[in-house]
């Protein structure tokens, strides 16, 4: 649905029940179950790890929505009602094929060249941002905000963000002491926060929220963390590593599904599990230098001019005539 269109539809705020099936509801009535069972998978990070944590969530996850009558309600009425939207999914494959190319290519192939290596993961991340906000604003005139990209209600999300993080941060980082020097600590820092800038829009605004348009919100949470969980062979991961992601990606999903909105998700809680995995692997200890930072800056400029250019395109939309 355009955002002219919208405007000719829906003359006033639509409340969750009532937006547009090609929309994922708005911020405004958050899902505590989702919320609460989210927080309790990442308290279950400190108790299972690898494919006993996908079993953990899985299990988490399918209770939630066979127990939640607006989540079997809603998926009856998208499998009788709503049509899928077709070009949805073959953005969503498209895109992803690429970005997992990308990485494969810097973290699989390329050896002894760090300035290459950065120049394709740094490709990967922006076709994951430049890639569902072109198609989403320029490609299908929606807003932004379906890609949770909104600051509506934002002490609300930023109360849910907390809870969030203080959860994962009590089972991850407190008391840890293993912290290399801050060369290390700053680079790799700045490196999970533009990775969960990218992570954040690609697979919880565009793939979550595309899948939740067109199949409702339970095939929506699982299969944005298989993508999720898949996409890492693009670093090389294994089967095992990647059950594991598969299972924290349904946690991650849950979190932003409570109230679909990007700053549930980052700069705290998916940065903050990206850089306690960098700290624990250990790989990349030590490898980044200061001139990193530069890189990162960047990345983070590109993906906000392009950001600034699609709410002016937004904003245009929505003052045009209909």
């Amino acid at each position: 649905m355009s955002l002219i269109e919208e405007r000719v539809q829906t003359p006033h705020p639509a409340s969750p029940t009532q937006a547009s099936p090609r929309v994922p509801p708005r911020t405004t009535q958050p899902n505590w179950a989702y919320a609460a069972v989210a927080v309790l998978g990442l308290f279950l990070l400190g108790v299972f790890g690898g494919a006993s944590y996908l079993g953990v969530a899985t299990l988490l996850a399918v209770v939630l929505f066979a127990g939640t009558e607006v989540a079997t309600h809603q998926a009856r009425r998208h499998l009788l009602h709503s049509a899928i939207d077709r070009i949805d999914l073959i953005a969503i494959v498209a895109i992803y094929v690429a970005v997992v190319v990308l990485y494969r290519v810097a973290f699989g192939v390329i050896e002894g060249n760090d300035l290459l290596l950065f120049a394709f993961f740094a490709a990967g991340m922006l076709g994951g941002v430049a890639g569902p906000v072109v198609y989403t604003v320029w490609g299908r005139r929606r807003s932004l905000a379906t890609l949770g990209l909104s600051t509506a209600d934002f002490p609300k999300v930023a109360t849910f963000a907390l809870v969030f993080a203080a959860a994962q941060f009590a089972v991850t980082f407190w008391g840890y002491k293993d912290f290399p020097g801050a060369k290390s600590v700053v680079t790799l820092l700045a490196m999970a926060l533009v990775v969960g800038i990218f992570e954040t829009i690609f697979f919880r605004g565009f793939i979550q929220g595309r899948l939740q348009a067109s199949f409702g919100t339970a095939p929506a949470v699982f299969g944005a963390a298989v993508l999720y969980g898949a996409y890492h062979v693009g670093y090389g991961m294994d089967l095992g590593e990647m059950s594991f992601l598969v299972g924290l990606g349904i946690v991650y999903a849950l979190a932003y599904a409570a109230v679909n909105n990007f700053f549930i998700m980052w700069p705290l809680l998916t940065p903050l599990g990206s850089f306690f995995a960098q700290l624990e692997d250990g790989e990349l200890v030590g490898r980044l230098p200061w001139a990193a930072l530069l890189g990162m800056a960047d990345v983070v400029a590109v993906m906000t001019t392009l950001l600034w250019f699609a709410r002016k395109h937004e904003k245009k939309l929505s003052r045009a005539p209909v």
